[in-house]
C-alpha cells in the first residue's frame, strides 16, 4: 500500500508556484484546509486563482491570502463576510468570477469525475450565461458549463490514513467531497491520521486513490461565522 503521509503543510504545498489554480475546500468557515492556508500565506506565492465557495473572512482562512494580494483572481458563489474581498472586487484589484452554488459544485464534481462539461439551467437569462452555448432539453434551455481545470486540490477531512481514504465529517463535506481528486495533484489535511485497517471501509467518503499527499494538521481553530444564541430566560 503507498503511503502517502508528508510531514507537514509546507511540504504538502510543495510545487504550488505563482500563477496557478487551486480547488479549496470547505463551506463558509466550516471544513477549510486552515493548516495548508497558511502555509501558502508564508510562502509568499502569488497571482493565484482560487477556487472555492467563498473567500473567508477578513483574518481567516482566504482571507489572508487577499489581504496578502497573494490572490488574482476568485472563483465563488458568494462573497460572504469578507470586507476585503467586498472592496477588492468593488475597486477592480480582484478579478471575481461568481458562479451559482450548485454549479460550482458540480464544475469540481465533474472535474473529479473526468467529465469535460454538461448543461444546467442554473443561470441562464442572466449574466452567468452570457457568452455560453444554450441548448433546449424537454422545451427548457440549459446553459454548457466546463469542468473546472486546477494545478491542485485542497481539502480537509475528519479522519484519513496512510493510504488517503478520507471520512468528512458533517457539513465539512460540502465542497471538500467534489473537490478531492479534482485538481491534478489533491493535498489532504486531517484532523487524525490513523493506520490503514482502522477506517470501516462503509465510512468512507473518499478512496485513497484520488488523494497524492495527506498529513496531520497541527491545529484547527474552527471559527465559527455568524454565531446565534438564544437569550435566557
Amino acid at each position: 500500500m503507498i503511503d502517502k503521509r508528508v510531514k507537514n503543510a509546507k511540504e504538502a504545498i510543495e510545487g504550488i508556484e505563482d500563477g496557478m489554480t487551486l480547488m479549496l475546500g470547505g463551506f463558509g468557515l466550516c471544513g477549510i484546509p486552515e493548516n495548508s492556508i497558511n502555509a501558502l500565506v508564508d510562502s509568499d506565492v502569488k497571482d493565484l486563482t482560487c477556487i472555492s465557495n467563498n473567500a473567508g473572512v477578513d483574518d481567516f482562512g482566504l482571507g489572508l491570502l487577499l489581504h496578502k494580494r497573494q490572490i488574482k483572481k476568485m472563483i465563488s458563489s458568494y462573497v460572504g463576510e469578507n470586507a476585503e474581498f467586498e472592496r477588492q472586487m468593488l475597486s477592480g484589484e480582484l478579478d471575481v468570477e461568481l458562479t451559482p452554488q450548485g454549479t460550482l459544485a458540480e464544475k469540481c464534481r465533474a472535474a473529479q469525475a473526468g467529465i469535460p462539461a454538461f448543461y444546467t439551467p442554473a443561470g441562464y437569462g442572466t449574466e452567468v450565461a452570457e457568452g455560453k452555448e444554450v441548448k433546449d432539453f424537454k422545451g427548457k434551455p440549459h446553459i454548457l458549463e466546463h469542468a473546472y481545470e486546477a494545478d491542485f486540490s485542497i481539502v480537509k477531512a475528519w479522519k484519513g490514513d496512510h493510504a488517503g481514504n478520507l471520512i468528512f465529517k458533517g457539513s465539512a463535506r460540502n465542497f471538500n467531497h467534489p473537490m478531492a481528486g479534482a485538481g491534478k495533484i489533491t493535498i489532504a489535511e486531517v484532523e487524525e491520521l490513523v493506520e490503514p485497517g482502522e477506517l470501516d471501509p462503509n465510512e468512507i467518503h473518499i478512496p485513497g486513490i484520488m488523494i497524492q499527499r495527506i498529513f496531520q494538521g497541527e491545529k484547527f481553530e474552527k471559527r465559527i461565522e455568524q454565531r446565534t444564541v438564544r437569550k435566557r430566560d
